[in-house]
């Protein structure tokens, strides 16, 4: 295993490369000969570690970071297809998800936010009509990020 992403100062392993016809059949449906590059932004490391996991089982190669506000460097610096956002306050998430769409190379990002309180997160989401943005509540698996992010990135 290598380390690929640091979370509060700790590497998160990342498995090898997928390399068996399974692990590949989701890039190959979609036609591409490389996995999508999600960037997750998330302040709970546990999360982040078992996101990273269960998004990588899902076919896509993901960088892990903590809370930052220099999101759109990682964006730039990762070569980012999507974004995932999942900070305890939506208040968080939302400063994110502006900071992201008011960069113009990153206005039209597929962005996947996760929320305790969706009712909130969809009325601001709304009044800003967010385009490629899914809201997905808590609690959560892996599983509704993964099709979230296939659903986007289609």
């Amino acid at each position: 295993m290598t380390p690929r992403a640091a979370v509060f100062g700790s590497w998160i392993s990342s498995p090898p490369k997928a390399r068996s016809r399974a692990c590949l059949e989701p890039v190959l449906a979609k036609g591409s000969s490389r996995l999508s590059r999600i960037l997750l932004i998330d302040d709970t490391p546990e999360i982040a570690e078992l996101l990273t996991f269960a998004l990588r089982d899902h076919g896509h190669e993901v960088f892990s970071e903590g809370y930052t506000d220099t999101v759109n460097d990682l964006i730039r610096q990762f070569r980012a297809d999507a974004v995932v956002l999942d900070c305890t306050a939506f208040d968080m998430s939302e400063s994110l998800f502006d900071i992201v769409r008011h960069h113009p190379h990153h206005a039209e990002l597929p962005i996947v936010i996760i929320s305790d309180t969706p009712e909130k997160a969809d009325a601001v989401l709304g009044s800003r009509n967010a385009q490629k943005v899914l809201l997905i509540p808590k609690p959560f698996t892996g599983s509704q990020i993964a099709r979230a992010l296939d659903d986007l990135l289609r």
